[in-house]
């Protein structure tokens, strides 16, 4: 009876190491969001935002059982430009007051090709939009401290009027002065301890 007992007490200890999903916090100091959109048709603006935490919960044995959840505070957008990023924060965009932070949870993770497809609901200035975000996984590997540290991809492109941001302004020789599609990339670097 006992030897039984340890034998199922043996299993159940290397199910739950096969079976087991590893927690990582975003490491904001090596990660990076950031955008761009196109600026009176002829150029281009890049920006990120500097305030932001997030979870991933990693399975390195079926990515697809993995989930990532991310925070990201609005009023910590950066473009280099002071007065533009006072009006990006203001009713006119982001509305930062309002609206406070832009999240994204993940929802299904599928594989595609050499990388995955995260889906789940993206919200921003209020809006929660339905989003498929293609990702790729550098893979895990141990720092100097002894911590465990988990790297992915990501780029998306978002039409920024489906989250009710619409403010623009004509431009002279015809267009607009903010494009439409807003170009997101991240870099994320996950610790576990």
């Amino acid at each position: 009876m006992l030897r039984k007992l340890a034998l199922v007490g043996m299993f159940l200890l290397i199910g739950t190491t096969l079976f087991a999903v590893d927690a990582f916090t975003v490491d904001p100091v090596h990660s990076s969001i950031a955008f761009s959109v196109k600026h009176m048709v002829v150029s281009t603006v890049h920006g990120n935002f500097r305030d932001f935490s997030g979870t991933i919960n990693y399975d390195p044995n079926d990515v697809t059982k993995s989930s990532i959840e991310v925070h990201i505070k609005a009023d910590s957008i950066n473009t280099g430009s002071e007065n533009r990023d006072k009006h990006l924060r203001s009713p006119d965009f982001l509305d930062v007051e309002k609206f406070p932070e832009l999240t994204f949870k993940s929802t299904q993770i599928e594989k595609s090709g050499d990388g995955y497809i995260a889906k789940g609901p993206l919200t921003i200035h209020g809006v929660s939009k339905d989003v498929a975000i293609p990702f790729t996984v550098g893979g895990t590997i141990k720092d100097a401290k002894g911590n465990t540290k988990l790297g992915t991809e990501a780029s998306l492109t978002i039409s920024r009027k489906d989250f009710g941001l619409t403010w623009n302004r004509a431009v002279e020789g015809g267009g607009v002065l903010v494009g439409d599609d807003v170009k997101i990339e991240l870099s994320v670097e996950g610790t576990r301890p």
